[in-house]
């Protein structure tokens, strides 16, 4: 079953897809692993990101700001 779409937002500036503007997303947190802490066994210690995948190109958009706001979406 596919998530239901969001919009997003940092403070007062809504997001859209960079690649065919389009507004609706899908969210995920994504690791950023780095090759050091994956040689050592510990990628868990790595950063991560919020993901924003784009509802209709498919475009992953990747904010490590965590001033980022989700909205539910009607579709």
């Amino acid at each position: 079953m596919a998530r239901k779409p969001v919009r997003a937002a940092i403070g007062d500036v809504w997001i859209t897809c960079q690649v065919c503007r389009g507004d609706l997303f899908r969210e995920r947190h994504v690791m950023l692993n780095s090759v050091g802490l994956e040689f050592l066994k510990l990628a868990w210690a790595d950063e991560t990101a919020r993901g924003l995948i784009c509802w209709q190109c498919g475009y992953v958009h990747l904010f490590v700001n965590k001033d980022i706001k989700f909205y539910r979406a009607g579709k």
